[in-house]
């Protein structure tokens, strides 16, 4: 304080007639000490009322609250020394704040001395409660998940071995974790594996968003409501609440996985009233006016990174380039640094509650690798800050109240490659048009992006995810995008069409689609054969007889058919499912939305994930063999949280909680699409 009265003219710690050295800074010790007070007890009363507001916009106002702060705490110093007009006070304050933070955060993260006596105090307190009988320390270990979405198996890999990724990389150099890939289903997604992984089953995701024609509805597995959806579906097909439903948290999460303790869930998201308890982390969090004044301050920094950095791909004329301009630098730097902070905030704060198991997802580098490709510079400075993340909950579980392992995994890959559009000059809808012999504009538009970050942006906004379905006439047909995954419904047909109903209707569109050089291979459904795989030059082989390295899968790599046909099995699969182009040499796919780093279909590295766990763990899947769909990793989540007594998954007793698990606010169908 007596630093920056020096400096800024519109602040004074002293009288009108001047005042001693030893005057001046009694002033700012009383003014300092005034502040701290007030922040401490009025602050987390504004962070509360102000959860009635949007959160990026309760990070916007950080400043200007901290500033009125800081003018009330100056009028209470005695003979009115201190002095600072409105726009001057909101610059003291946040600049103390950050120092308050750098300071603190110096003491408590990087002197290890320090923090370590910190946390042994918070243990020893805990203990101390044990031992008078008002709390219990549970001996048996506990377990925190952490889903680094996007990052696949071969990306960690490399940044491990590099040291770009130090703590992950001494993890497999001591033998204090194992590295195993896992394959995804067809549909490679965060909605699909994430249910899957949580709740045991994603039966019935076909893609990350596709059409319901039972309902005339488009389900999209970022919505809030389609999130609740699907979470109550997968809870009545397995008959468990899922993977947290024991003392379990959620945090960042598509789903709540059953837990009782969630925070910054979408599913969660969708409920109304005072059930909605999902964006309570963020009140944790900016409860403490340190961090809410690092965090603003790391989430404009992130935004002027992005826009050097698009800037700078701009005049190189990197290839392939997507458009990163209009509101992106502020979604990439909420999903780096908002959702990160938030996130890790909570799982520190669930190990030291003792929760026993703990489920979180940080999207950091999925959104950067969408638009900065999965291999891109970019990319890799994010890498950099989550190992950050992980080493910081690695220290917390050294000083835990209980032991924990740590357990990192990802949902999906990302495969690099250029638009479908780029390429071509034209989207998979307008190439469907022209097959049906409708008009298709003279101008492509750009395609919705499916980029996890984006939903939670608009949940904390309270704006909707996606716009409703079915614009346009009945009978035209809805082409959505997914990823290198396409889908292609006919909402005035019923039923899921034949490939003979498909070419008396539409004769052109099967060979236009199949024989264009940027489509792989086409499922459709045959009154003759069944299901059929269709690809170039009139390749037509029956799907049950398809086996891998054959027909239009050649080139997909092993477990495609499998996957294939399970997709086919599903009630809601569209009239044509269409999968891009890949090329097994380069590893790269032409992405139907606009990204250049992509998932959601069948090709290269977006299908191939990892599972990171302790050796004190027993192996993922035993004799070597492949870890094959998100259902199988739930299996093996399970069977470790009851390793060594952990908390146990009760099948028997969960359906009877549903109520309790699910209790989301069941929308009628007209309502889908409008916001939670």
């Amino acid at each position: 304080m007596m630093i920056l009265a020096g400096i800024l003219p519109d602040f004074q710690l002293q009288s009108d007639s001047g005042d001693s050295l030893t005057r001046v800074a009694i002033t700012a010790a009383l003014g300092a000490g005034a502040f701290a007070i007030l922040s401490a007890l009025v602050w987390p009363l504004l962070v509360r009322a102000l959860l009635l507001v949007p959160a990026l916009v309760l990070g916007l106002v950080v400043f200007f609250l901290n500033g009125a702060l800081l003018l009330f705490a100056l009028k209470l110093v005695p003979e009115g020394r201190g002095e600072v007009g409105p726009e001057t006070a909101v610059v003291v304050a946040a600049v103390m704040s950050a120092v308050a933070s750098a300071t603190g955060g110096a003491l408590a993260v990087r002197d290890d001395d320090a923090y370590r006596r910190r946390l042994y105090r918070l243990a020893d307190r805990r203990r101390r409660r044990a031992e008078d009988g008002t709390a219990v320390c549970p001996p048996t270990p506990g377990t925190v998940f952490i889903q680094l979405d996007g990052v696949g198996h071969e990306v960690l890999r490399r940044v491990a071995r590099d040291d770009v990724m130090p703590t992950v990389g001494r993890w497999l150099r001591d033998g204090r974790h194992r590295l195993t890939p896992w394959r995804t289903d067809w549909s490679s997604q965060t909605g699909a594996s994430q249910l899957g992984i949580l709740h045991g089953s994603n039966h019935d995701v076909p893609a990350f968003r596709w059409y319901e024609k039972d309902t005339g509805e488009i389900q999209v597995s970022n919505r809030p409501t389609s999130a609740a959806e699907l979470q109550r579906r997968a809870i009545r097909r397995t008959g468990d609440g899922g993977l947290l439903t024991v003392d379990g948290a959620s945090r960042g999460n598509l789903f709540s996985g059953g837990a009782e303790q969630v925070a910054l869930v979408l599913s969660v998201a969708a409920r109304r009233g005072k059930e909605n308890r999902s964006r309570a982390g963020y009140f944790a969090y900016f409860s403490d006016p340190a961090n809410a004044v690092r965090t603003a301050l790391s989430f404009f920094a992130e935004v002027g990174r992005e826009i050097g950095q698009s800037v700078r791909a701009r005049v190189c004329k990197q290839r392939p380039r997507v458009s990163r301009g209009g509101l992106y630098p502020f979604i990439r730097a909420f999903a780096t640094v908002v959702e990160r902070d938030v996130v890790v905030a909570a799982v520190i704060g669930d190990m030291l509650a003792d929760r026993s198991a703990v489920y979180a997802d940080l999207v950091a580098y999925d959104e950067v690798a969408h638009h900065s490709g999965p291999f891109s510079r970019d990319a890799e400075k994010v890498l950099e800050r989550l190992d950050r993340s992980l080493a910081l909950i690695e220290k917390v579980a050294e000083h835990a109240p209980r032991p924990y392992r740590i357990v990192v995994l990802s949902d999906h890959g990302q495969s690099p490659g250029e638009t479908f559009r780029a390429r071509y000059g034209l989207t998979l809808q307008d190439l469907v048009r022209a097959g049906c012999g409708l008009p298709v504009p003279r101008r492509a538009r750009r395609t919705h992006s499916g980029a996890e970050a984006r939903a939670a942006v608009r949940a904390a906004l309270h704006r909707p995810v996606e716009e409703s379905a079915g614009k346009g006439r009945h009978s035209e047909p809805v082409v959505l995008a997914s990823g290198n995954l396409g889908l292609v419904s006919f909402p005035d047909v019923p039923h899921r069409m034949s490939r003979e109903e498909l070419d008396a209707r539409h004769p052109a569109l099967l060979p236009t689609l199949a024989n264009h050089p940027g489509i792989g291979f086409l499922l459709v459904r045959s009154e003759e054969h069944g299901a059929v795989v269709l690809g170039a030059r009139g390749a037509e082989v029956p799907l049950a007889e398809l086996a891998d390295g054959q027909g239009p899968l050649a080139d997909f790599g092993p477990g495609a058919a499998d996957a294939v046909r399970r997709t086919d099995s599903f009630p809601h699969t569209a009239d044509i499912m269409v999968n891009s182009w890949y090329d097994p040499i380069d590893g790269e796919v032409l992405a139907f939305e606009e990204q250049i780093g992509s998932h959601g279909g069948l090709g290269g590295a977006q299908g191939r994930p990892f599972l990171l766990s302790p050796p004190t763990l027993s192996e993922p899947v035993e004799d070597g063999g492949d870890l094959v769909g998100a259902e199988q990793v739930h299996q093996v989540l399970r069977r470790w949280l009851g390793e060594g007594n952990g908390p146990q998954v009760p099948l028997e007793n969960s359906l009877s909680r549903d109520a309790e698990i699910a209790s989301f606010a069941a929308a009628p169908p007209e309502s889908q699409d409008k916001p939670a």
